[in-house]
């Protein structure tokens, strides 16, 4: 089944990449297996020199014959990735040049279409594999559809992320911390602070983002039950509080908490905390 022409590629690559889309072009190609996705980018990268190319003289109304072939077969591949606004792209082109009654529409769309194109080449190229990965020497991973192949990573991805327990009786705070966090963390949220123990019989979080003040149990109650686990005996406690004042920080800093945030926070603030801390 291994064709010596196929390059490997590391499609987390693409996954962390919003322009690639893979995730859609997976939903979209049920059928195409992850060995599949990796022969059409060998090929659409082996067109390069020949599209680049095409694309110079097109923007100089010198396109050849061979140069149109050049753009169809890009065409082609762009259509079996599912790539409708690119391929809308060069078909624009090709229309525009065959009208040749506007050389400066030929020569901006020529132009565009390249720095998109570089662009896209770059990133394919960036996820280049140097050495075929146990995925291509596995008969039964290389039939894996490409879909079935992301929902195993992503599982693997989120497992391997550090986890992070949000406590705060806010669900609008709750929701702008798994914002905020979801793309580098795991993030578990808990709005009644008095099932703590329940989730730490089930999960062991990496770090605790404790609200200050909340009905019944508050961030204060809540570091002894934290630090009364021994696996967290030195696990990081983030308090948020609306109420920065030097008395409340010396006191949580007192009582075991590792560091604090004044709400309302500031994105980039929160992760540095959390980066540092973790």
């Amino acid at each position: 089944m291994e064709d010596r022409n196929t390059v490997c590629f590391d499609i987390s690559i693409f996954l962390k990449q919003d322009a690639f889309d893979l995730r859609s072009i997976a939903a979209e190609n049920q059928f195409l297996t992850v060995f599949g996705f990796f022969s059409v980018l060998s090929r659409f990268i082996g067109l390069k020199p020949k599209v680049t190319r095409a694309l110079i003289r097109f923007s100089t109304l010198k396109a050849k014959r061979e140069d149109y072939k050049s753009i169809e077969d890009v065409i082609t591949l762009l259509a079996e990735m599912g790539y409708d606004k690119f391929m809308a792209s060069f078909h624009s082109l090709l229309d525009a040049y065959a009208e040749r009654d506007n050389e400066r529409k030929v020569a901006a769309l020529a132009k565009q279409i390249t720095m998109e194109y570089e662009a896209f080449c770059d990133l394919i190229n960036s996820a280049k594999k140097l050495s075929k990965p146990e995925l291509l020497q596995n008969e039964e991973k290389n039939l894996l559809s490409l879909q079935e192949y992301i929902i195993s990573w992503e599982k693997e991805e989120a497992a391997n992320k550090p986890l992070i327990l949000a406590i705060d009786d806010s669900l609008v705070v709750l929701n702008s911390l798994t914002s905020v966090l979801k793309n580098d963390y795991q993030v578990v949220t808990l709005p009644k602070p008095e099932e703590l123990e329940k989730v730490l019989l089930k999960q062991k979080p990496d770090l605790f983002l404790l609200d200050y003040k909340m009905p019944g149990l508050s961030g204060f109650d809540l570091v002894p039950i934290i630090r009364g686990y021994e696996e967290h005996k030195n696990t990081p406690i983030i308090f948020l509080t609306s109420d920065g004042s030097l008395d409340n920080v010396t006191s949580a800093l007192a009582l075991g908490a590792t560091d604090f945030i004044v709400k309302p926070f500031k994105p980039d603030i929160l992760r540095e905390k959390i980066s540092k801390h973790i």
